[in-house]
């Protein structure tokens, strides 16, 4: 096989395929699959389901072991598909704290970093068209 990815790939009923898809696409193509829900107040406000989440955004953890807890997002991990919110941390068999990958499924945004000014303006010409 000559090439690592194809955008015709995601269309294939294979889970294998599927699964080869996602892990070798590249970051642009990644961004994508980091679209988190927002809240039901959000969504009437914004009129859209979902958006990309980023850095400082506030979130509420759905599932897990975090469930119910709520928290600033640290860090969005593009390569592996994680995030990270601050607070939840496990601790390690050594006694240090680490923190804890959490799926971009698993969460819900309850407010929104808006000091980008890329990131606002998108919001409010999307909810002009749409």
């Amino acid at each position: 096989m000559k090439t690592k990815f194809s955008k015709t790939w995601n269309r294939s009923k294979q889970p294998r395929k599927q699964r080869k898809y996602r892990f070798n696409a590249p970051l642009h193509i990644k961004q994508k699959f980091l679209s988190v829900n927002l809240s039901k107040e959000l969504r009437k406000k914004y009129d859209k389901r979902s958006m990309e989440i980023r850095k400082e955004d506030t979130v509420k953890i759905m599932r897990g072991q975090f469930r119910g807890k709520t928290g600033k997002v640290e860090k969005v991990d593009r390569k592996k598909t994680e995030v990270y919110v601050h607070g939840m941390e496990v601790a390690k068999k050594d006694g240090s704290k680490t923190n804890y990958p959490i799926h971009p499924s698993n969460l819900m945004i309850t407010s929104l970093y808006l000091d980008d000014k890329k990131r606002l303006k998108r919001l409010k010409g999307e909810k002009k068209n749409g």
